[in-house]
């Protein structure tokens, strides 16, 4: 899977490290307690990996992030 960089993750967080940190952690241990991946990723990927590939995406966002129409 391709490098994600840090400002395009930002920008689905509202700016905010710290927001992003958190998003990711909770996703990442939705994942690594069975919930379903949400993008394509091998087994070997960790669930961390995971979950900041699918901020990256636009499959996971904040609750107070609405996606732009």
């Amino acid at each position: 899977m391709p490098y994600v960089p840090i400002e395009s993750l930002l920008d689905k967080s509202s700016n905010s490290i710290y927001k992003l940190v958190i998003l990711a952690s909770k996703r990442a241990l939705e994942i690594a307690e069975g919930q379903p991946k949400l993008v394509n990723a091998h087994a070997t990927v960790k669930p961390s990996t995971v979950a900041l590939y699918e901020i990256a995406g636009g499959k996971v966002r904040t609750s107070n992030n609405k996606p732009k129409e």
